[in-house]
């Protein structure tokens, strides 16, 4: 039922372009597991060894914490139509925080949404499939814009006043801060 792979193929990265949604998991010595769902067009296979995705400002920044103190990374994909199938990314993670050297380079990939604070970048190390024949059939009614629409209408001095006040996740990890980049947040 269950097979893996040293990298991805051109199935998995064509259903991988199908999904509308994946979930990011990490954890770092003595935290919490963090586990988050991700929507939009945030995500690009760079080479069947290595992904991206682009990340919105929400409600924390485990993730980055996680990756800082562990590298582990795993993101999941799941057929919510047929034919089921769940397809797991385990790999090490990094990250390029809005307004360093670097992120401009890898921003190119992604479309300009308001928000952005940084972009992860895995070195998958390995690939799981699986049936996915336990996951619900389900269709996409249509996306949530409340995050971007969030991030267009708030002050950005604001907004950077606020992020530079969490330095630290909710665990006691370090986080670094960024830059708020004006292309980004029209």
């Amino acid at each position: 039922m269950s097979e893996f792979f040293d990298a991805l193929t051109d199935e998995h990265i064509a259903f991988i372009a199908r999904q509308p949604l994946f979930f990011v998991a990490t954890a770092a010595a003595g935290g919490r597991i963090n586990l988050s769902p991700k929507g939009y067009d945030v995500l690009r296979v760079l080479a069947p060894d290595r992904i991206a995705y682009l990340d919105l400002g929400g409600s924390g920044n485990e993730t980055q914490a996680h990756l800082a103190a562990d590298g582990r990374i795993t993101l999941m994909f799941c057929a919510f139509d047929s034919p089921a199938l769940i397809l797991r990314v385990y790999g090490r993670g990094g990250f390029v925080v809005a307004g360093t050297p670097g992120y401009a380079a890898m921003a190119a990939h992604f479309p300009k949404l308001p928000g952005a604070r940084q972009i992860f970048e895995i070195a998958i190390e390995s690939v799981q499939t699986s049936c996915g024949w336990g996951v619900p059939k389900m269709t996409l009614d249509q996306p949530r814009e409340t995050l971007v629409k969030y991030h267009r209408q708030a002050n950005p001095e604001e907004r950077l006043a606020r992020i530079a006040g969490r330095t630290r996740s909710i665990d006691g990890l370090p986080v670094e801060v960024q830059t708020l980049i004006p292309a980004f947040d029209q």
